[in-house]
């Protein structure tokens, strides 16, 4: 395994904090469109689906997954349209009502801390419901590195004409009233055929309601990392989707259907931490409570950063790193590219110290009892342990 060192400057780079946000009003066909016209659309870790070449996106390069957000007042919506990789959101702050089929038929509320999948080729649009009138934000992640983009239900396509706005067959918007020529018919993009969408699957609310975890349905470790029998360690993990890194085999995820990543929450108490250690996939960390500080490198090379509540981190795949969790308890999003169950290498004294509290991983990669493992089941969990 190639394992890299961030300089301090680097280490800032990959952390996109709540100032470092670039909207963009004009980044999908239903910009104009009464209801939908104030949505914000942000870009954090590759481009996404968006249809405009003026969104910003603050870090370009591929993760195996696409990261961004989509802010909205209050009673404003998001049309309905479909995507061809995954999309889930993780909704951080207030109550957002989701549709889905044909003609968005169908229905179902969600308010924060929750994550949602909705699955690839049926129509989706969801709005803002919160309680409040403050401006909500809810987070994506989109799969793969090209997502394709999103096909608009007619019925959007046809309202967007009315305001001088097309799709290009290449799916980027084209403004006639900003000054874009109006290309010919037969190089727009044409909207999806009645037989095409008969013959879109049609999930039921509950059905839908399986691809959803609540916060009060999180089912937390405490017991999820080697590391965890450490004073001052003992960061809780609750799987979502996909396998993640938890060590703990007794961890299963509710949603298994392939993503090409995986999604776990990540709980860290006041001045706790996560011990030096080093992920072979790339993952990005979203702080949705509290702040994290994170700590890059071996022992000798440390460079640190803090990332606040609303916090997007990218961290690289084979760099070592570790986390601290200031001023409170912090809660975060942890996902990993990749289907697979997730490895996770430790420094040789996170590995001494359990070891001399009895605690270790067996052959299979899970935390153990190690006095009742024979020695050679304990040399082979140690050696997947350690990184080589």
């Amino acid at each position: 395994m190639h394992n890299i060192t961030l300089t301090q400057e680097e280490a800032r780079r990959r952390v996109v904090r709540p100032e470092d946000r670039v909207s963009c009003s004009v980044a999908f066909i239903d910009c104009k469109l009464p209801g939908s016209h104030l949505k914000q659309n942000y870009s954090f870790i590759g481009p996404g689906v968006t249809q405009s070449a003026s969104q910003v996106v603050n870090i370009p390069e591929p993760h195996g997954f696409n990261i961004g957000a989509a802010a909205m007042p209050k009673g404003v919506t998001n049309n309905l349209h479909l995507h061809f990789t995954a999309e889930v959101f993780l909704i951080h702050e207030g109550s957002w009502r989701f549709r889905w089929g044909a003609n968005g038929e169908h229905e179902a509320e969600f308010s924060a801390p929750a994550i949602l999948s909705i699955p690839t080729w049926i129509f989706r649009g969801f709005t803002n419901v919160s309680p409040t009138d403050t401006c909500g934000m809810v987070f994506t992640v989109l799969g793969g590195n090209n997502t394709g983009g999103i096909i608009w239900h007619p019925s959007i396509l046809e309202a967007a004409r009315e305001y001088g706005l097309y799709l290009s067959r290449d799916n980027m918007l084209i403004d006639v009233g900003a000054g874009d020529p109006l290309p010919d018919e037969n190089d727009l993009l044409q909207p999806l055929g009645a037989e095409h969408i008969a013959a879109l699957r049609d999930y039921s609310v509950a059905e839908m309601s399986q691809r959803a975890v609540t916060g009060e349905q999180r089912n937390w470790s405490g017991e999820a990392l080697l590391d965890a029998v450490l004073p001052g360690h003992g960061a809780e993990l609750a799987p979502v989707i996909g396998y993640g890194i938890s060590q703990n085999r007794h961890n299963e995820p509710p949603i298994i259907n392939p993503h090409g990543f995986s999604v776990e929450w990540l709980r860290i108490q006041n001045e706790h931490r996560v011990g030096l250690h080093c992920c072979p996939d790339v993952q990005v960390l979203m702080v949705f409570r509290g702040t994290l500080e994170v700590t890059w490198n071996r022992p000798g090379e440390e460079v640190t950063v803090i990332a606040q509540e609303g916090s997007v981190i990218s961290l690289p795949a084979g760099s070592w790193r570790q986390y601290r969790a200031i001023d409170g308890v912090m809660e975060a999003t942890l996902t990993t590219q990749g289907d697979q169950r997730k490895k996770l290498f430790w420094d040789e004294e996170i590995i001494a110290q359990a070891r001399e509290r009895d605690r270790c991983l067996d052959p299979d990669g899970y935390v153990a009892v190690a006095s009742i493992l024979p020695a050679t089941a304990r040399r082979a969990g140690e050696k997947i342990a350690r990184a080589v």
